[in-house]
């Protein structure tokens, strides 16, 4: 049984039930922790409060080396780093080699220099009397709850901006991928953190979750994951008036436009739906094809779909693994049925396979309704819709036509046109010719229900940090004309 609390630069056991953690590629347990309770989670808060003075007073060189030495000692448990969450979360080990680890090295990497940049306005005389400058100065203790699709990369999107900016953080995984969170706890004291600055608690969101951001010495508080809970999180957290940071649900559009490199679709359409099992909020869900193209993309799609591999997760010949739970699988295989049964086609896939674990073939779905539920709401699996179009107008109204704004991917030739998509598809990220990259330089959030706040890049490590105006009278006179605006100093 592992020791599932990081508190106080030490691994401790939960004071809740125990709890298994499953490989959801084979059914078999990996290992079992003890849940934290709200006691765990008032220890982790008053850790991460009693390290704030400290930790917010340290230079940004001091917190930029420590950064720089997680990320070296990441790399240097890279394979055993991608061996772990590719087993707690299903994924295959490409995956984990190739996409997860290396990017949240690398976001390690950016945070240790951004921690040395943080900037604001240029000291000025605005009024003539007084010098005004601005002050980016640390929130407190920050409460972050981390999904199960990206385990190690959500943990680093919570933890990086938070202490590159001088905050101290408690953060909680997923209680079902709860062991790169807590390798990434030790890792960073031993890295030279101190003590308190980075506290991880494995437990439930309605235990551990709530009593973490209803914690009163929690100052803000980030989330990623769906948007029915981010409901919730966000009426606990302003309830105490806390800044809030959500990164919610998706249903990104894959628009493929007639002058649009057809094969370069094809191919795309199947690495943006598949990637993590298609449980990832950018993950392309829906596909709107130009009439003149849909057909031949509907088959090359299904023709690729049909060829990829799903299998063991420890054989780098695998292409997609498991979802992360049967439960998982079942909510998937449901909605594909419901949409048959009102009508839609199903052009590959469709079906759970035989054998172990929580697969679900790659599948494309056709002819659905725009306003069906499968074209409509989030499905977290290996599913693609695809729809045509007529014009451009219509092409960017469906793409819009959805209450989420997270991602989204234009596919064409045409210079004008993709500016066009990129200034009207209402999303936080609009590709040209690709979808799924990100990079550490650049801001990751959404619109609409997708959530508000940015992680990554220098806008997210800002959103860490409150925002002081500093005056000085320059004039050495204490007495202010303006003080007889509001009183005549005539004392008779």
């Amino acid at each position: 049984m592992i020791k599932g609390q990081w508190i106080d630069g030490q691994a401790h056991e939960g004071g809740g039930d125990p709890m298994e953690i499953l490989n959801p590629a084979t059914g078999t347990v990996i290992d079992e922790v003890r849940l934290a309770t709200p006691d765990d989670v008032a220890a982790a808060v008053a850790a991460a409060q009693a390290a704030f003075p400290g930790w917010s007073t340290a230079t940004p060189g001091e917190r930029s080396t420590v950064l720089h030495d997680l990320a070296r000692r990441m790399a240097d448990r890279a394979e055993e780093y991608a061996q772990a969450e590719s087993a707690q979360a299903g994924k295959p080990i490409r995956l984990t080699r190739e996409f997860d680890v290396p990017g949240s090295i690398d976001n390690a990497e950016f945070f240790a220099g951004a921690a040395r940049h943080l900037q604001g306005s240029a000291a000025a005389e605005w009024d003539g009397t007084h010098t005004s400058t601005v002050r980016r100065e640390a929130i407190g203790v920050v409460g972050s709850i981390a999904p199960w699709n990206y385990p190690l990369q959500m943990a680093m999107w919570k933890m990086l901006p938070a202490v590159a900016a001088g905050n101290t953080i408690v953060l909680k995984p997923s209680e079902m991928t709860p062991i790169t969170s807590l390798m990434l706890a030790e890792d960073a004291t031993a890295a030279g953190m101190p003590d308190g600055v980075f506290n991880v608690i494995t437990g439930t969101g309605p235990v551990a979750g709530e009593a973490l951001i209803g914690h009163p010495d929690v100052r803000m508080v980030s989330f990623t994951g769906s948007t029915r809970v981010g409901h919730r999180i966000a009426e606990v957290a302003m309830a105490g008036l806390k800044r809030l940071h959500l990164e919610l649900g998706g249903k990104a559009p894959f628009v493929v436009f007639e002058d649009a490199d057809l094969d370069a679709a094809v191919q795309g359409a199947v690495a943006a739906s598949l990637i993590n099992t298609g449980q990832d909020c950018t993950a392309a869900t829906r596909a709107y094809v130009h009439r003149s193209l849909y057909d031949r993309f509907v088959d090359g799609v299904a023709s690729v779909m049909d060829a990829v591999v799903l299998g063991d997760t420890r054989d780098e010949s695998t292409d997609i693994g498991p979802l992360i739970s049967t439960t998982q699988q079942q909510k998937v295989a449901a909605m594909v049925e419901r949409a048959v049964s009102a009508g839609a086609k199903v052009a590959c896939g469709g079906f759970v396979p035989e054998g172990d674990g929580a697969f679900y073939r790659p599948t494309l779905v056709t002819d659905a309704a725009q306003d069906s539920e499968i074209v409509k709401e989030e499905i977290f699996g290996p599913v693609l819709v695809a729809l045509p179009f007529d014009d451009d107008d219509e092409a960017i109204r469906l793409a819009n036509d959805t209450p989420y704004g997270l991602a989204a991917s234009a596919w064409t030739t045409d210079v004008v046109r993709a500016h066009r998509a990129t200034r009207e598809i209402q999303a936080g990220c609009v590709w040209i010719n690709d979808h799924i990259p990100i990079v550490s330089e650049m801001p990751h959030g959404g619109f609409k229900k997708s959530g508000f706040g940015k992680d990554m890049s220098s806008y997210s490590f800002e959103e860490y940090t409150q925002i002081k105006h500093v005056s000085f009278d320059i004039t050495g006179e204490s007495h202010k004309p303006w003080h007889r605006t509001i009183f005549t100093g005539n004392n008779d």
